[in-house]
């Protein structure tokens, strides 16, 4: 197969600016081998300088504050006690809350369950219970907005 003239000068563009990438590189280099003491010498440390004009008359800008945690979500305990699994809920904060109770149980037949949604208004307590035919493995309570 022929190659193109096209194709030809375009990898010798190529290689030719390549090139000019790698040379700063390598004169860096060979300026901080010189600059390096030799093994065994004292290295001389000059003081630094400040430059008063670099600093800024006013200190910066401070960043915004981060935004404040929401208030919502009642708080649940939740008990485990062979295959029944209860969570007692009360909701302390300003805005009705839906929850529900997901039981995952432990042997592998046995299904899994989760609660219909139950609405809990401020200040309210309520109970949600789920069972498995054998042990329970984990409990957990899921929150939502209505």
């Amino acid at each position: 197969m022929r190659a193109r003239r096209s194709r030809a000068v375009s990898l010798l563009i190529t290689s030719v600016v390549l090139t000019g990438f790698l040379i700063p590189g390598a004169d860096a280099r060979q300026e901080a081998e010189r600059a390096l003491p030799e093994p065994g010498a004292m290295a001389v440390v000059e003081p630094a300088a400040v430059d008063l004009d670099e600093i800024p008359a006013e200190p910066p800008v401070r960043p915004p504050p981060p935004a404040p945690r929401e208030l919502f979500g009642a708080d649940c305990d939740t008990v485990i006690e062979g295959s029944l699994a209860t969570a007692a809920c009360q909701n302390g904060y300003p805005e009705t809350d839906l929850l529900r109770l997901h039981v995952e149980c432990d042997r592998w037949w046995d299904v899994d369950t989760d609660s219909a949604a139950v609405s809990l208004a401020p200040a309210g307590r309520t109970e949600l219970t789920g069972r498995c035919w054998k042990e329970v493995r984990s409990a957990w309570v899921t929150h939502q907005r209505p």
